[in-house]
């Protein structure tokens, strides 16, 4: 049998200081949405992040660490921030638990009931799979007052066949093969007794998560991933070659088919597919809006996809007047962490929401359109809400006018200075450091040129410019590995 080689960097580069991966995290916390940055203590020791301090839901939460994990040179994250947030009566916080699961369209009817105390849900009931039950926890995360989840009795049923250990091990194989954001060719796996055991090495802790994820999902029961190591250099291009190998048209659009079959939201409606030189349209009729864009995104994670055309339909199964949807994304919207705190109003016309206010950037403006996409009823946003660019660089929301007397101290944002926040965000990244992306701002709007290795790199540097503060993204990058050959 032949042996491959991959080249292995000097032992220098493998690590990244302490000091400057805490620094880094502080910085691009500060200037991230979503997070409340002030609160939040940074600490890293072997490469191992640790956050401390408090946060003002769970969202922000999760989102604070997701950052961290994304971050060249990060080998793990400690989470350990609480979460502060006001105090609402049990019987309330219970009612809007039980809205929220109510009003998404996949989990309406999950078999999952919830008792709350003192901030902590507890949710039981059975559901069947891994990935349903991270549905579960993903709807509640997004309930203002939320502090804690207790799922130990949300039960995974399961199919009636439980795959074998070659199964499951061939299946994690299988998705980590067709997945774009994970570069799988140092990882080994073996699977013995439903116990998943990886080993090798990946380029970020981003994606370490993201492979832990797919082992539950092909059915392991427990997850060993002590020898996955992480090490910032396994991302590079030349070991990335292997994955983008070409693929033919049909065996890219059975493997986008495959990636319905795990997510809860588009698995029941099985879109058609149909590829042309790697460009994908997708057609057929789903019940709600979050699906058909969940579809969408799905099809964009699958390696060979050059880009997507959705044409799918969204035809609720029943129907819900114009005026409950309305009432019913005015509530979620007010009960969402990020923009519960913004007077946003809401129309509704033959399903269609549209979405008039304002909002602090453009973090909050995406977000609010995607609590409404996920209402059952609701077939189309038209996103109006106007970014006013408050919140700035600091990530920091202002909450009402200043005191009486007092003048706000100008915030200038130069050109040069929103330029080099951008480079910083991608030269931290991951994925993109060591990528050929050039960054030029003018009056806010930023161009983005050069070459990436994937869309989905393309996307995340638009991201991280946004999220630096540009008011505009323009996004020239080219993707450099052919998607059909």
């Amino acid at each position: 049998m032949e042996t491959i080689e991959h080249p292995t960097p000097p032992a220098a580069q493998e690590k990244v200081a302490d000091a400057d991966i805490t620094a880094a995290i502080e910085t691009l916390l500060l200037s991230s949405r979503g997070v409340s940055a002030h609160l939040i203590d940074v600490g890293t020791q072997h490469g191992i992040v640790e956050l401390t301090g408090f946060t003002d839901s769970l969202l922000s939460r999760q989102r604070a660490e997701e950052i961290a994990l994304a971050v060249r040179g990060v080998r793990g994250v400690v989470n350990e921030l609480n979460i502060r947030t006001p105090e609402l009566p049990d019987a309330d916080l219970r009612r809007r638990v039980e809205r929220a699961l109510a009003h998404d369209p996949a989990t309406a009817d999950y078999n999952v009931t919830c008792l709350v105390a003192d901030g902590t849900v507890k949710v039981s009931g059975t559901v069947q799979t891994w990935l349903e039950l991270q549905l579960v926890l993903r709807v509640l995360r997004g309930v203002r007052g939320v502090r804690r989840i207790d799922a130990a009795h949300l039960r995974v049923r399961g199919g009636k066949n439980v795959n074998t250990d070659e199964e499951i091990t061939a299946e994690i194989r299988e998705i980590l093969d067709w997945d774009i954001r994970v570069n799988s060719t140092l990882v080994e796996v073996h699977t013995a007794n439903r116990e998943v055991h990886l080993s090798g090495t990946v380029g970020s802790a981003a994606e370490k998560e993201r492979i832990i994820s797919v082992a539950y999902q092909a059915g392991a029961s427990q997850v060993d991933a002590h020898d996955l190591f992480v090490a910032y250099w396994a991302v590079v291009g030349d070991l990335r070659r292997e994955k983008f190998a070409p693929r033919t048209d049909e065996e890219i659009a059975r493997a986008v088919r495959d990636t319905f079959r795990y997510d809860p939201r588009v698995l029941s409606y099985e879109p058609e597919v149909h590829v042309y030189h790697g460009y994908v349209t997708l057609t057929g009729t789903v019940s709600n809006l979050r699906a058909k864009l969940d579809a969408e995104q799905d099809a964009r994670h699958v390696v060979g996809v050059w880009d997507v055309q959705n044409r799918l339909k969204v035809r609720p199964p029943h129907h819900e007047p114009d005026a409950a949807i309305r009432q019913n994304v005015l509530d979620a919207l007010a009960r969402d962490p990020y923009v519960g705190d913004y007077e946003v109003k809401a129309m509704v016309y033959n399903g269609k929401a549209y979405l008039d206010g304002r909002v602090g950037n453009h973090f909050e403006q995406e977000h609010a359109a995607d609590v409404a996409a996920g209402i059952t009823g609701v077939a189309e946003v038209v996103n109006r809400l106007e970014v006013t660019g408050a919140t700035c660089a600091t990530g920091l929301r202002p909450y009402g006018p200043p005191a009486q007397g007092l003048r706000p101290t100008p915030q200038p944002d130069p050109d040069h200075a929103l330029a080099e926040r951008i480079r910083r965000r991608h030269q931290w990244s991951a994925g993109l450091y060591h990528q050929d992306v050039h960054v030029q701002v003018a009056n806010g709007v930023a161009t983005l040129t050069g070459t990436v290795d994937t869309w989905f790199d393309r996307e995340q540097a638009g991201f991280e410019a946004y999220e630096a503060g540009a008011r505009f993204v323009n996004n020239e990058l080219k993707v450099s590995i052919p998607a059909h050959a």
